[in-house]
């Protein structure tokens, strides 16, 4: 730090009078103590060296003739000869005060870009590896209940009210999740949901050995856990994310979901094949415990109660936080009144039916009806899901470019969910005049990597227009989407048992327009609950 013992220049002394003021009111305060303001600190210094401020070097001023009035209005050095020598010390001095200042600014740089992973996107990521394992247990059954039936002597009646158990429980904790993550924290209700569907998962092998009604309520117990899973994620990312981030982390953690149905479509034929199928529901079940020990200490319900966040990313966060104050009370009245809070619901509706009866009925489709056995039937069910983990993020990204650009995100949700409507719905018509069991496959992969685009477009409205209520708004459509499952998926039994796999497409195709119109009428973008 030589730099500090280099003189700026060789100016006499002060007279007192110039370095210190006197108060009315009170004693002498010392302005300045030499050529550099003490306040102004290395700060200043660096500053008016670099001609950013109007701090200059007080040297006294001479005469021409080296009086001590008048100014020097010529702008002659002062010193006479030895201005040469100042001049040199003065430029070495700020060459140095210019290296040091270098370093700093470069250390700092450097200590941002070695700086911990943003916590928000570690929040967004936990919450994707939720919804994978969500899935994981959901879908298995899709695939164990092949040889299941065989094992039992179920008929198609018996399988869809077995597949349809899990909505029962889902749905009757749709609207309680939301309640209890806007009220107490989305920490905790996430997590007590995954504990829940976790332990549920892994007691299925023996309820099924006990008899039916055994089957059928501990697969209602497990819809009960998954049931809060998506009320209590909307809550967290409403104060975790930015609105300028919103799509991309949600379309993030939505493919967590399709990427639990890749994983437990592949894995499960594996582990049934080798190790019978209850192996499929104690391995899947058992995760959920890796996962919680990890969420019960790093994840917190909002940044405000993270001691480990930055503060560079709490004033980001907190700056573009439209979610508020905790909420104490919930305004059913205000919110049933809105009309897009019920195009919300009815969408939903519409949107879930034709999900849910993929996600449950696909297998046993490409069983019946493509003539692939069990191997087959699993690892090719991976495909359409795998296209829409792909094609959420992409809808995610594109979203967040047009609104970044200047687009109304009216006009983002609507043009995104109109592609997640109509693209499935022309895709499933396609599906009864292919010939061949590859494009049979390719329709289904096109229709569900459209649907992906509702990540972007009603998955993401609720916290748009009310993101107070954001885990209630969600647990409300989210209610209607359940009962679309719970009909929808034992609607499907029924007509297989008395029609064709056309009628099944064709209900949804009709669901898929009607939630297309009420959507582009009713939704909007904007904030409309505060």
């Amino acid at each position: 730090m030589l730099v500090h013992l280099l003189p700026l220049s060789c100016p006499r002394p002060r007279p007192a009078a110039a370095a210190c003021s006197s108060s009315r009111n009170g004693p002498s305060s010392c302005a300045d103590s030499g050529p550099w303001a003490r306040a102004g600190g290395r700060g200043a210094r660096r500053r008016a060296m670099r001609g950013r401020t109007d701090v200059e070097p007080e040297t006294p001023r001479r005469g021409r003739r080296g009086g001590s009035g008048g100014g020097d209005d010529d702008g002659h050095d002062p010193h006479g000869a030895g201005s040469g020598g100042a001049a040199l010390l003065e430029t070495v001095r700020r060459l140095l005060l210019a290296r040091e200042e270098a370093d700093a600014e470069g250390d700092e740089k450097e200590e941002e870009e070695q700086g911990q992973f943003p916590k928000r996107w570690a929040i967004v990521f936990l919450c994707f590896s939720a919804f994978l394992l969500c899935n994981m247990d959901r879908v298995n059954m899709s695939i164990a209940i092949l040889p299941m039936s065989a094992e039992f002597g179920w008929n198609p009646q018996t399988v869809g009210l077995i597949q349809s158990s899990f909505f029962w429980g889902y749905l009757l904790t749709q609207i309680a999740g939301g309640i209890w993550a806007d009220t107490v924290g989305g920490k905790t209700v996430l997590g007590f949901g995954v504990v829940w569907w976790s332990i549920a998962t892994a007691l299925t092998p023996i309820a099924a050995k006990l008899g039916l009604p055994f089957l059928l309520v501990v697969r209602a117990f497990m819809g009960i856990g998954e049931g809060v899973a998506m009320p209590a994620m909307n809550n967290i990312l409403s104060k975790w994310v930015p609105v300028s981030e919103r799509s991309r982390s949600l379309a993030l953690v939505y493919s967590g979901m399709y990427l639990g149905s890749v994983t437990g479509l592949a894995f499960s034929p594996l582990l049934i094949h080798k190790y019978g199928w209850p192996s499929v529901f104690y391995t899947f079940g058992s995760l959920g415990a890796v996962w919680f020990t990890t969420w019960a200490t790093k994840a917190y319900s909002s940044p405000l109660e993270d001691p480990g966040i930055s503060a560079a990313e709490k004033k980001l966060i907190t700056s573009q936080s439209t979610a508020g104050e905790p909420v104490k009370t919930i305004p059913w009245k205000l919110i049933l009144s809105k009309p897009p809070v019920w195009a919300l619901i009815v969408s939903h509706f519409c949107h879930n039916w034709g999900t849910f009866i993929l996600l449950t009925w696909m297998p046993t489709y490409y069983n019946q009806v493509l003539k692939f056995d069990l191997m087959e039937s699993g690892l090719l069910c991976v495909l359409p899901w795998f296209t829409m983990a792909v094609s959420a993020n992409v809808g995610g990204w594109i979203a967040d470019t047009l609104v970044s650009r200047g687009v109304s995100v009216t006009t983002v949700r609507k043009i995104m969910q109109s592609i997640g409507f109509l693209g499935p719905a022309f895709f499933l018509t396609q599906l009864s005049h292919v010939n061949s069991p590859a494009m049979a496959v390719l329709c289904m992969a096109c229709s569900q990597g459209t649907d992906a685009f509702s990540q972007s477009g009603l998955y993401s409205n609720h916290q748009d227009i009310g993101p107070r209520y954001a885990g209630v708004l969600l647990g409300l459509s989210n209610t209607a989407g359940v009962l679309a499952g719970v009909f929808g998926t034992a609607a499907t039994g029924y007509i297989l048992q008395h029609g064709s796999w056309d009628n099944v497409f064709e209900v949804s195709v009709v669901l898929y327009l009607v939630g297309t119109l009420v959507w582009n009428v009713f939704s909007t973008g904007e904030k409309i609950l505060d």
